[in-house]
């Protein structure tokens, strides 16, 4: 029988893009692969590359009843991740992060099993935080302040942008189109939303003419971003999700969005110039730690949100836009952090990880 490894994720997708990242790494060395997740990552289940899916009972809450609950059906959670594991005999388990992962690694460390987590932020997340002193290996996208033996690794991106590193950049030619891609986090959104269209309707009329705006907006502000784009003279197209991320990626010029972990990890294996505005609301401010190794290599400029005003955002768009050399040079910057092999990376370390225990 084939090796097997639990991979226990979240239901989020900066927990779910990773994990099927390292799945498909595992699965191409020869492992079986189970996803261990709750319910509520049922929705990125079934597209997921595992042989097995287990929904394990888990939750969080706040004060001391919801704590007291969400451990108990935590507990229950791992005692039907035991039973599952010993029927599979599972090799190793890998976390990635997110109150559902949590059942899965308790069992294992129960039983003694091979552990690793993966922390897609700067900032360990709570589960991660709980779990890292008891784990056999830590492993992490960023270095984490305070820790050390943490295996700097990088975040496993979708199979789908890994090629993007290969490809040249293009800067916009001159008189050519200026391509700007718009993206928003599942939360707060709506500052990008509503805050970059009347930002980029701002710009000096001639450089409008010259934008291609794909922008991922709320459903509750897409009409108010497509008049005003439409008011500029602005060539966009605004809808709550762009599938083919990838192909939007290989022909921007810019991209404008959040700072999470994922995003962070893909512009950089995308060599891509970037205006991050991070999330102020982030457990511990981590989005803003995520963007400084971006920031640091000139890859991209980060800017507080209480200082993302449309005006601001106006002048700081207006000055990268116009300078062809300025987002080149931000692109090489983004490549030189890039760590486009972590998929391969993190399945070394699982495997040394197993062998060690063996």
């Amino acid at each position: 029988m084939s090796r097997t490894c639990v991979v226990a994720a979240g239901g989020t997708g900066g927990h779910m893009f990773p994990a099927e990242a390292l799945a498909r790494e595992m699965a191409a060395r020869g492992w079986r692969v189970i996803l261990a997740t709750d319910h509520r990552g049922e929705k990125f289940a079934h597209g997921f590359p595992a042989d097995d899916r287990l929904f394990l009972d888990a939750a969080t809450g706040r004060g001391p009843i919801g704590l007291m609950k969400a451990g108990l059906a935590i507990l229950k959670g791992a005692g039907q991740a035991r039973a599952a594991f010993r029927k599979a005999e599972v090799k190793a388990v890998v976390g990635f992060g997110g109150y559902p992962s949590a059942p899965a690694l308790i069992a294992a460390l129960i039983d003694r099993r091979p552990t690793l987590i993966h922390e897609q932020n700067a900032v360990l997340g709570r589960t991660n935080r709980m779990l890292a002193g008891r784990v056999d290996e830590v492993a992490s996208t960023f270095p984490i302040a305070g820790r050390e033996g943490v295996h700097v690794v990088g975040s496993p991106v979708r199979p789908e942008i890994r090629p993007l590193h290969d490809r040249p950049y293009a800067a916009p030619a001159d008189g050519g189109p200026i391509r700007v891609l718009v993206t928003g986090g599942s939360q707060g959104a709506r500052l990008l939303s509503e805050a970059v269209p009347q930002a980029l309707a701002a710009l000096p009329v001639d450089m409008r003419a010259r934008l291609e705006v794909f922008q991922q907006s709320r459903a509750e502000s897409l009409e108010a971003a497509r008049q005003a784009y439409l008011e500029a003279g602005i060539r966009a197209e605004v809808a709550p999700f762009f599938r083919d991320m990838a192909g939007m990626l290989a022909t921007t010029h810019l991209l404008v969005g959040r700072a999470g972990a994922s995003t962070c990890a893909e512009l950089a294996v995308a060599a891509m110039p970037s205006v991050l505005i991070p999330l102020a609301i982030a457990t511990d401010d981590h989005q803003t730690q995520n963007a400084r190794s971006l920031v640091g290599a000139g890859a991209a400029i980060s800017v507080a949100e209480a200082e993302a005003t449309p005006r601001r955002l106006t002048s700081i768009l207006a000055e990268i836009l116009a300078d062809p050399a300025r987002l080149s040079a931000m692109s090489a910057g983004a490549r030189s952090v890039a760590i486009p092999d972590a998929a391969g990376r993190l399945a070394d370390l699982v495997e040394a990880t197993v062998a060690k225990k063996a």
